[in-house]
């Protein structure tokens, strides 16, 4: 079975959606993230414009290969929050995000079950609105060469049709490569083969 080297993410770095029940007011926030220092700033960014709201629940997934994933219900009835909107973020597949959905109380309890419909729709109603796009999952070679090997490691990458991340010209060459996670065993080999470069994975 091959190794999955792709994921979905969402583009546009900041989306906004608003879902109404019985009264309550449910504002749905998407953000791209790459790591919890973002989550953390993003949070604490809504939680100042929405600073009267008496909720502020999220999920987020983030990662490509090790997915790391948290949920919070900020006061609300446990699981009836967090893991609804996580439980979207799963159904769509997606990684680097946050949702954050802030409660506001319309005077009417809506009950676990009347909750957890309720961000789970806000949920889902905010990532149809995201832009989402799929990546590749890469690795990165570090090529290290003597000037006189350029011309063969530059047909190579040509051939293959690698992309080239950084350059290095300095006493000897270095060429950051950053290859699809599904062709990184072959061009790896490939260049181990090559006479006089030293090829390293980053």
């Amino acid at each position: 079975m091959l190794e999955k080297d792709t994921y979905n993410c969402i583009t546009n770095p900041e989306t906004k959606s608003i879902f109404k029940d019985r009264g309550s007011k449910f504002i749905g926030y998407a953000f791209y993230v790459e790591n919890e220092d973002d989550v953390k700033e993003k949070i604490s960014e809504v939680k100042k414009i929405q600073y009267s709201a008496r909720h502020h629940c999220y999920a987020y997934r983030i990662g490509s290969e090790e997915i790391k994933l948290r949920a919070n219900d900020d006061g609300e009835p446990s699981h009836s929050a967090g893991d609804p909107i996580l439980g979207q973020i799963i159904a769509k597949d997606l990684t680097n995000v946050l949702v954050i959905v802030v409660r506001y109380f319309g005077g009417v309890k809506l009950g676990v079950g009347g909750l957890i419909q309720a961000y789970k729709t806000a949920a889902k109603e905010i990532l149809d609105e995201c832009e989402i796009e799929t990546r590749t999952i890469n690795k990165l070679f570090s090529v290290t060469l003597e000037y006189p090997e350029l011309n063969q490691i530059m047909r190579f990458i040509k051939e293959h049709n690698l992309n080239i991340v950084e350059q290095k010209m300095e006493m000897n060459c270095e060429i950051i490569l950053s290859i699809r996670l599904k062709d990184a065993d072959y061009i790896f080999d490939k260049l181990t083969q090559m006479h006089k470069m030293k090829t390293e994975i980053i």
